[in-house]
């Protein structure tokens, strides 16, 4: 009892540590990274402060007052109201920032549906699917984007038939008109009972998720496969169709019609805009299929051989196999090409369309001279999309990451 009592003291017995403010890793960290944040913010500081000593020395503008400045130009493009002589800069930068995400917002859904299609059309055993796919991602993603855009604006929207000779592309009813000088299209107004509709919608859609997540569970749980594509459709269609009549219909077209040189009425799209949604998709999408070849090749070949033997096809061994475990080697290449459609968006000003750079950066900063803070509203723009990007997409990919295990 002596010998364990003195064992048990002994091992209590520690030596006492001495604090050293210098050499203490704690300090130390913290100490250091003090001293690097004062740095930048001194750096920083100075920039500022130097700039805007040499800009007043050379008598040039600074500040940010041009903001509620009123823009005496108008633009071919624009999502909100504004009427040359009344609008303001802060205006002109919201109708390019909106006429941007607009542009990259489409291009980046269509790109990633068209580039996991072409992705997967790579790895098909069929040689001619194989060859075509493989011929469209080296050629679109070999190119430069800027000739490309160049090339779609010039060489083909440029060279489509007149206003008089527009191509009808809903049929003959003229509700989709295309020339060369845009795409013009029919604008919905809604009626008072329209929302009545749009509820139906809503709870169509919430209905399905309900359903497909009942669907889910209950193949987890006994493995009976529910077939819900074909109810889920019905219901979306259904429900709201339904109400839709029942409501008589409150939904009517203001129709494009021609009249003079030009089509009014309806919703018109310049071409510079289609050029560019069309570039930034086809490039974007030749790199999306590489990624997602190289995802599903990460998937060991023994997940698919053992789909395959307990009965499912070869669609869904694709869509409940191997694409779930290839999104952790998918996504973060994805997250690099999302932000790159955004930021490439800028090389619209070669052919003229009217996003943040061409609208903002180039014409409204002739017209104010304000150069420092226009360019620096403009990157801080990109910037913040890029950020929203790969914080969304990272949370993905941790979700993504923490199913595969």
């Amino acid at each position: 009892m002596t010998d364990t009592a003195s064992r048990k003291a002994q091992v209590r017995i520690r030596p006492k540590e001495e604090f050293n403010f210098f050499q203490d890793q704690r300090v130390r960290s913290v100490f250091y990274q003090l001293l690097t944040a004062g740095i930048v913010g001194w750096l920083t500081w100075y920039l500022i402060t130097n700039t805007a000593h040499n800009l007043e020395v050379r008598g040039m503008n600074t500040g940010f007052s041009f903001i509620n400045a009123t823009a005496g130009f108008d633009t071919d493009f624009k999502l909100i109201d504004y009427t040359p002589g009344k609008g303001t800069y802060g205006d002109i930068f919201i109708i390019g920032a909106l006429n941007t995400l607009l542009v990259s917002f489409l291009a980046i859904i269509i790109s990633t549906v068209l580039g996991f299609f072409v992705g997967v059309m790579r790895l098909s055993n069929n040689w001619l699917v194989d060859k075509v796919a493989l011929a469209y991602v080296e050629i679109f993603r070999n190119v430069p984007l800027l000739i490309q855009i160049v090339f779609w604006y010039i060489g083909v929207f440029s060279l489509l038939p007149v206003v008089k000779k527009s191509l009808d592309l809903s049929f003959g009813s003229g509700y989709v008109t295309l020339n060369n000088r845009g795409l013009y299209m029919a604008t919905p107004i809604p009626g008072d009972l329209m929302w009545m509709t749009l509820v139906a919608l809503v709870v169509a859609i919430v209905g399905v998720i309900m359903f497909r997540r009942r669907a889910h569970a209950r193949q987890e749980q006994s493995g009976e496969q529910i077939k819900t594509f074909l109810p889920s459709l019905a219901a979306i269609i259904l429900l709201p169709g339904i109400v839709f009549v029942a409501t008589g219909m409150p939904l009517e077209w203001n129709v494009p019609a021609l009249t003079g040189f030009n089509f009014t009425g309806g919703t018109s799209v310049p071409p510079a805009f289609l050029a560019l949604l069309v570039a930034l998709t086809i490039y974007h999408a030749a790199h999306i299929a590489e990624s997602v070849r190289a995802g599903i090749l990460s998937v060991n070949r023994g997940q698919t051989d053992a789909a395959m033997a307990i009965g499912l096809k070869p669609g869904r061994v694709m869509g409940l196999v191997i694409i779930p475990q290839a999104m952790p080697a998918i996504v973060p290449p994805m997250i690099s090409n999302w932000m790159n459609t955004v930021k490439n968006s800028s090389l619209a000003i070669a052919i003229g369309y009217s996003d943040v750079v061409s609208l903002f950066m180039q014409t409204a900063l002739n017209q104010a001279g304000y150069a420092v803070e226009m360019v620096g509203m403009t990157m801080a723009f990109y910037m913040f999309i890029s950020l929203t990007i790969s914080f969304f997409l990272n949370i993905y990919n941790k979700r993504v990451q923490l199913v595969e295990r």
